[in-house]
């Protein structure tokens, strides 16, 4: 899925607003330019998206000069992402718990090998 492709299934299943040529139409019926929403690469739209998830569960952590790791659990599905960039984390998280897989993301390693 590409990076649009996902920013407008965020928008649609999470944010709950209707995707109409290049702009959304929001809960209170304003509309917002579609460029104006940019969860994978501002951190305050990536914070927005993740209360308009509601995960029953959120953890972020990082370590200095490494990854900023995200695991969320929305519906009782966990998604998790790793990445230098703390929007495109939160992002792909909150996509990943429910049920999306953004491109050339690459899938966080599990059991023995995570630490």
């Amino acid at each position: 899925m590409t990076p649009t492709e996902l920013t407008t299934s965020l928008v649609q299943q999470v944010m709950r607003w209707k995707v109409h040529s290049g702009r959304y139409l929001m809960e209170n019926r304003s509309w917002k330019p579609a460029w104006r929403f940019q969860p994978m690469a501002r951190l305050e739209d990536a914070f927005r998206l993740l209360d308009a998830a509601d995960p029953e569960e959120c953890s972020m952590s990082c370590r200095r000069g490494g990854p900023f790791s995200v695991r969320v659990r929305i519906g009782g599905t966990f998604g998790e992402a790793s990445d230098t960039s703390k929007a495109l984390a939160i992002t792909h998280a909150v996509a990943r718990a429910i049920g999306l897989e953004p491109e050339g993301c690459e899938s966080p390693k599990t059991g023995v090998e995570r630490q």
